[in-house]
């Protein structure tokens, strides 16, 4: 069948969300109903307890699958109801039905008639809209990815509900590995905090450190050596962490690892402005590079993939992000070398430096306390810009450097 990609932030009342999630051998389910849909359906009695008995048995009933003529089983695993918002109906609530569909043959898998009908076999007006959010074969791994398969609602002129005949490309191995380094560079071009750290810690790299100051440019030949030295390290750092962490060998809880992260860019940043560990800056990016790894596996935690498609989703995510953060560098490091060669570039880097502290603790802040600040907004804001920002410093760079060329020149002709 014919889809269509497209992002549900919110969905229109009264109609349900399920969301499709297609893993080895079995497809999970979630489906987000509206509450006062489903009170008219079974009842406002009812509804007041959703973990009673008899849900688990409604919903199996009503969330079917079937291939050439044969049952999947179905299974609930869960049944909550939260609180949700939309910008025209206001606050409402909603039941969310967590399920598992397993065919009877895995190669039914990708085609099947999905046979729902949560609350329109008695509410006619209802209806559901079905997307794939996961599907690794064919590469949809990400939320701005998800496809809408259909709609599943009441047939006015024939009075049937019309189930949905789900028929998705098979897909390959190419599709989801090639899905998986889109995500990988995705997550770097949205992750403000893993640039912002390699970034600061690149600043002073071209320096000569005097005692607890920053010197003179050190020569394009150190420069190079030792920017390559620092993103490699850094490289190494978070691809061991993310295959650890990825497989399942290594977790931490999520919130401890965000605000390290945060603190590394406060480290680098300090660093920056002066000396804290001068050439010590390799152990500093690998070690710091194992943390941000941490925060990179746990995009794959939860994809319940097989070892061999495991695997290729850590080499392609970490390519993505090698991809990207290489970018990135090669984008924004001849205008910092071009910089660092004039007196001025002392002031470019103590203010980049003192910024990305302020952001680095308006992180932690949040991080901790989970309450936003108008400073990490900000900084989220101002990263949509990045490509202007990188714009602006190499037109900057430009003029300073001809100025100081100009400067020296003159300087000569009046000795």
């Amino acid at each position: 069948m014919v889809v269509c990609s497209m992002r549900a932030f919110a969905h229109p009342m009264p109609s349900s969300v399920v969301d499709l999630f297609v893993l080895e051998g079995m497809i999970r389910g979630e489906a987000k109903i509206p509450l006062l849909e489903l009170s008219n359906a079974v009842g406002d009695q009812r509804t007041a307890n959703m973990q009673d008995p008899f849900f688990k048995t409604y919903f199996k009933d009503h969330i079917r699958a079937v291939s050439a003529g044969l049952e999947w089983s179905t299974s609930i695993q869960d049944i909550n109801v939260i609180t949700d918002t939309d910008p025209f109906v206001g606050t409402y609530q909603e039941a969310v039905v967590r399920f598992t569909l397993v065919p009877p043959d895995s190669r039914y898998l990708h085609t099947f008639s999905f046979n729902y009908d949560v609350v329109m076999h008695r509410v006619i007006t209802h209806s559901a809209l079905v997307y794939v959010r996961q599907d690794w074969n064919n590469g949809i791994q990400e939320e701005d990815k998800a496809q809408q398969i259909g709609v599943i609602g009441l047939d006015i002129p024939t009075e049937k509900i019309v189930f949905l005949q789900v028929d998705l490309e098979p897909g390959s191995w190419w599709k989801g590995f090639k899905g998986m380094i889109a995500m990988g560079m995705q997550h770097i071009k949205e992750g403000t905090d893993h640039l912002l750290f390699l970034i600061v810690l690149l600043l002073p790299a071209m320096l000569l450190a005097k005692g607890r100051q920053w010197g003179l440019f050190g020569g394009i030949r150190y420069s190079i050596t030792r920017l390559l030295k620092i993103v490699t390290a850094f490289t190494i750092g978070h691809s061991v962490t993310l295959l650890t962490g990825a497989s399942g060998w290594l977790r931490l809880p999520g919130q401890p690892v965000e605000i390290m992260i945060a603190f590394s860019i406060l480290v680098s940043a300090v660093h920056a402005i002066r000396p804290v560990f001068p050439g010590k800056e390799v152990f500093i990016a690998g070690g710091f590079g194992l943390i941000h790894g941490l925060a990179f596996a746990a995009v794959l935690s939860n994809l319940e993939l097989s070892s061999g498609k495991l695997a290729l989703s850590i080499l392609g995510f970490n390519l993505g992000i090698e991809l990207m953060q290489l970018f990135v560098i090669l984008l924004i490091v001849p205008w910092l070398l071009l910089l660092s060669k004039t007196p001025v570039y002392r002031w470019i880097r103590i203010t980049g430096a003192l910024l990305a502290a302020i952001a680095a603790l308006a992180w932690i802040i949040q991080r901790g306390t989970g309450k936003p600040n108008w400073v990490t907004g900000l900084v989220e804001a101002a990263g949509q810009y990045s490509l202007w920002c990188i714009a602006a410093l190499a037109l900057v760079s430009l003029a300073v450097y001809a100025l100081a060329v100009l400067t020296r020149s003159q300087a000569k002709l009046v000795s």
